[in-house]
C-alpha cells in the first residue's frame, strides 16, 4: 500500500485510486470480467478509504467509498423532472396482432404508404423492476430519482449510489447535464437469496422480484438498501445538454443504447434492431421462448421508433409517446382464492399438497390447480383453505402459490398437514429421517403407483417379461384390465390380441413371456416389489442372508439392519412395506398364480463365505457362463464385483475378447483367472491351478 506523504501527494493518489476502483467495479459489475482478485480490489478499496479519512477534504461525491450508505433520511425529498418520465402506450394483444397494429399506426402518422420501405425500429425486454433517473453533472452522479407520477418523483440519490452497476462518474461525458433512465431490479437467484435470509432473521420475505427491488430502493436507511442485491439495465435518456454546449450528439435509439454501454452502464444483451413489422413479432416470439430462462422478470417487450427524428415528429398523444408501445406478454402472477388443499400421490408414491384455486387467468391460460411442494413449503408460506394468494406461471413451469396475501384472510382457518394414511389407496404415509417428502407405502397396491409398478416388476432385472413396454402397460391399466402386478398372470390371448397395435402373434409372445417369468429367483422376485431404498444389491443381499421370502417378511428392523449394506432408514423402509396389509395380499397371490423361486436356509454369516471382502472384475465372454450368471455366483459367495480395475482389486475374470480391464490388471499385477480358476476360487481351491 503506498503512502501519501502530502496533501498534493494524497490527492494524485486519491485520484488514481477512485479511476482504477471504479474501472474494476464496471468490470466486475457491468461487463462480468474482472481482471484483478478480490484481495487485490480490497487492497485499493482500503488504501483510498485510509486516505480520505486522513484528508476528509479529498472525499468526491463520485468516489467508491460514497456507495456504502450515509445517513438514515427523515423521508424522501420530492424532485420534479424536467423532462417528464411519461409512461408508454401497452398492447396486451399476446398475438403478432400487436406489433403489426403498432408498425400500422406509425407509418400512418409518417404518411407512409404500403410501397415505401419497412421502418427502423428498436425492440427492447421489458424489465419487471422499477424506473429511475439518474442526472450527471459534467459526468458526476448528483441526483437519483423514482418516476413517482412521472411529474415528480421521490430523492433516493443515497441509495442508488449503493448500486454497483450504476456508475457514480460516467466514462468519457463532460456535459453539464446528461440524466440516464433505465430499471432497477434485482435478479431472481438474488431474490432468492434475500428472502432465504429474511426468512432466517424471522423477517418479512418479499413476494417477487419487483416488490423485492422496489422495497429495497425505497429504504430511509441506505446502509440497507447497499446489503440488498439490487441490479441495473439503463435504455433512455432524459435532459440532456445539446451538443453546443458540450454533450453528446446522438440521433437514434440504438445509437444510444451504443453510448450507454460506452459510458459504462449495463445495457439488455437482448435488445434488438428490428426493421419492419415482421422483425418486431419475430422479437415478440424470441423473447417469449427466452423468458422463462432468463435470470431476471421481464412482463413483455417495448418498440421504439429507432430514429430520433421520426420520434420528434410522431410526437405524443395524452402525455404517450406516438413512437413507442409496450407488447406486454400474459401476466405470470395473478391473485385468487384457494378452495380446498388436496393431496396427490404421484408414480413414486411421492404425496404432493395442490392448492384448488378460484379460476385465474396467468401465464397464458386458465389456471385451477398450483402446487404447494410439500408440507414444508405450506407451513413455512402459512397456506391455508379460503386465503388469497399470488399464483405464478412462468413458461412451461406448473403453476405455483408464490405467497399468502393476509391481510385479506378472513377468521382463523386451520393449518394443513400431510394425511396419516394415502388419500388413494389407504396404505400408511411416511416421512424419512432427513426428507420433505412424505410417501405411500402401499407400492403394490396403490393405483396412482400402479403404472409405475407393473414397468418396475416387469424389467429385465426383475421379473424379466419381454415385451411388456409403457404403452401396454398404459392400455392394461387405463382399461382396468390390470390392477396388480397379479392380474398380470390372469390375462389371456383375447384379451391382449384387442390391444391397440397387437396382434395375435405378439399378444402370444407376450402370454409366453409371461409364463416363463413365473420361474425365477428370489433375488429377482425381491427386487421387483418395488421396495424404496432395495436395489438389486439390496436384494441380493436380502435373500443370501435370509435364504426365504417368509423369513425375510416376518423380520424385525433389527434383524434386518444386520444385513450387509441395510442400514435402520432400509431396514424400517422394508418393514413399512411388508406391513401394508394390501402389499402382502399382492404376494399371496402371485404365489398363488404360480410366480415361484428355489429357496434355501439362511446364508452362513458374511466372514465364512469364501470371497467375503474381496473385489473382482469380470471382463470378456466365459465359455458356459453368462455375465448375470457369474456375477450372481460371486456375490453368493461373498464378492464384491466392480465394474473397474484398480489396485483394490483382488481378482479379474477374465474370458475370450477380453479388452482394456485385462491390460489394465497385468499392468497393477492383479491376478487373472479364467473359467476354471474362477470356479476352483469358488470352491476354496488354488484358483492358480486353472489360470
Amino acid at each position: 500500500m503506498m503512502q501519501a506523504s502530502t496533501l498534493a501527494e494524497a490527492a494524485a493518489r486519491a485520484q488514481e485510486l477512485r479511476a482504477q476502483i471504479n474501472d474494476h467495479n464496471w468490470r466486475y459489475y457491468t461487463l462480468d470480467d474482472p481482471v484483478i482478485s478480490d484481495a487485490e480490489y480490497d487492497r485499493l478499496f482500503q488504501e483510498l478509504e485510509a486516505i480520505e479519512a486522513k484528508y476528509p477534504e479529498l472525499r468526491t461525491p463520485d468516489s467508491p467509498t460514497q456507495r456504502v450508505g450515509g445517513p438514515i433520511a427523515s423521508g424522501f425529498a420530492p424532485v420534479r423532472h424536467r423532462v417528464p418520465m411519461l409512461s408508454i402506450r401497452t398492447e396486451t394483444d399476446a398475438t403478432a396482432a400487436g406489433a403489426r397494429a403498432f408498425d400500422a399506426r406509425v407509418r400512418k402518422e409518417l404518411g407512409l404508404g404500403p410501397d415505401d420501405p419497412p421502418l427502423d425500429y428498436v425492440g427492447e425486454p421489458k424489465f419487471d423492476g422499477l424506473a429511475v433517473s439518474l442526472r450527471y453533472e459534467r459526468g458526476i452522479l448528483v441526483l437519483g430519482a423514482t418516476r413517482g407520477d412521472g411529474e415528480t418523483g421521490e430523492d433516493v440519490t443515497a441509495n442508488v449510489r449503493t448500486i454497483r452497476q450504476i456508475p457514480l462518474r460516467l466514462q468519457g461525458v463532460t456535459a453539464p447535464v446528461c440524466e440516464v433512465r433505465g430499471e432497477v431490479y434485482m435478479r431472481r437467484d438474488a431474490f432468492e437469496e434475500l428472502n432465504r435470509r429474511q426468512r432466517e432473521r424471522g423477517e418479512k420475505v418479499f413476494m417477487n422480484p419487483r416488490n423485492a427491488a422496489a422495497g429495497s430502493l425505497r429504504q430511509l436507511d441506505p446502509k440497507v438498501t447497499a446489503q440488498r442485491p439490487l441490479s441495473f439495465f439503463a435504455y433512455a435518456l432524459g435532459e440532456l445538454s445539446s451538443p453546443e454546449e458540450g454533450g453528446p450528439e446522438i440521433r437514434s435509439q440504438w445509437e444510444l443504447l451504443q453510448a450507454l454501454k460506452a459510458w459504462g452502464f449495463p445495457v439488455s444483451e437482448h435488445v434488438r434492431p428490428c426493421r419492419g413489422a415482421e422483425a418486431l413479432i419475430a422479437y415478440h416470439d424470441e423473447m417469449a421462448r427466452l423468458r422463462p430462462d432468463l435470470p431476471y422478470d421481464i412482463d413483455g417487450v417495448v418498440y421504439k421508433v429507432d430514429s430520433f427524428a421520426l420520434q420528434q415528429q410522431l410526437g405524443f398523444v395524452a402525455r404517450e409517446p406516438r413512437w413507442a408501445v409496450a407488447h406486454k406478454y400474459p401476466p405470470q402472477e395473478e391473485l385468487t382464492t384457494v378452495l380446498a388443499i388436496e393431496v396427490q400421490v404421484g408414480r413414486t408414491g411421492k404425496l404432493t399438497p395442490v392448492a384448488r384455486l378460484e379460476p385465474v387467468f396467468v401465464g397464458g391460460v386458465t389456471v385451477t390447480n398450483a402446487t404447494l411442494h410439500n408440507e414444508d413449503e405450506v407451513r413455512r408460506k402459512d397456506v391455508r383453505v379460503g386465503d388469497t394468494v399470488v399464483v405464478r406461471r412462468a413458461g412451461d413451469v406448473i403453476p405455483e402459490v408464490v405467497a399468502v396475501v393476509f391481510e385479506r384472510r378472513k377468521g382463523n382457518p386451520p393449518p394443513f398437514s400431510m394425511p396419516k394414511q394415502c388419500p388413494v389407496c389407504g396404505s400408511d404415509v411416511v416421512r424419512e429421517e432427513g426428507e420433505a417428502d412424505y410417501r405411500c407405502t402401499g407400492g403394490l397396491f396403490c393405483p396412482a403407483q400402479r403404472k409405475q409398478a407393473i414397468l418396475h416388476f416387469a424389467q429385465r432385472r426383475a421379473l424379466d417379461i419381454e415385451g411388456l413396454g409403457e404403452k401396454i402397460v398404459d392400455q392394461l391399466v387405463e382399461q382396468g384390465l390390470v390392477r396388480t402386478v397379479a392380474d398380470l398372470y390372469r390375462l389371456d390371448l383375447p384379451t391382449l390380441a384387442a390391444l391397440e397395435r397387437m396382434g395375435e402373434k405378439s399378444a402370444r409372445n407376450l402370454l409366453e413371456a409371461i409364463a416363463r417369468s413365473k420361474a425365477t429367483t428370489l433375488p429377482r422376485f425381491i427386487f421387483g416389489l418395488g421396495i424404496r431404498h432395495v436395489g438389486e444389491a439390496t436384494a441380493k443381499a436380502l435373500a443370501r442372508h435370509f435364504g426365504s421370502l417368509d423369513v425375510l417378511m416376518h423380520a424385525t428392523e433389527a434383524e434386518l439392519a444386520a444385513v450387509p449394506d441395510v442400514g435402520p432408514v432400509v431396514a424400517r423402509s422394508i418393514r413399512l412395506f411388508f406391513d401394508q396389509p394390501h402389499n402382502q395380499e399382492v404376494i399371496a397371490d402371485l404365489r398363488a398364480l404360480g410366480v415361484h423361486w428355489p429357496e434355501g436356509p439362511a446364508a452362513p454369516s458374511a466372514q465364512k463365505l469364501p470371497l467375503a471382502g474381496k473385489t473382482v472384475v469380470l471382463t470378456g465372454t466365459l465359455p458356459t457362463l453368462t455375465r448375470e450368471d457369474a456375477k450372481e455366483r460371486l456375490e453368493a459367495a461373498g464378492a464384491k464385483v466392480s465394474s473397474s480395475v484398480s489396485r483394490k482389486t483382488d481378482y479379474v475374470i477374465a474370458g475370450a475378447e477380453a479388452g482394456s480391464k485385462l491390460e489394465k490388471a497385468r499392468e497393477l499385477g492383479v491376478p487373472v483367472l479364467d473359467e476354471a480358476g474362477f470356479f476352483a476360487l469358488l470352491e476354496g481351491r488354488d484358483p492358480h491351478a486353472g489360470a
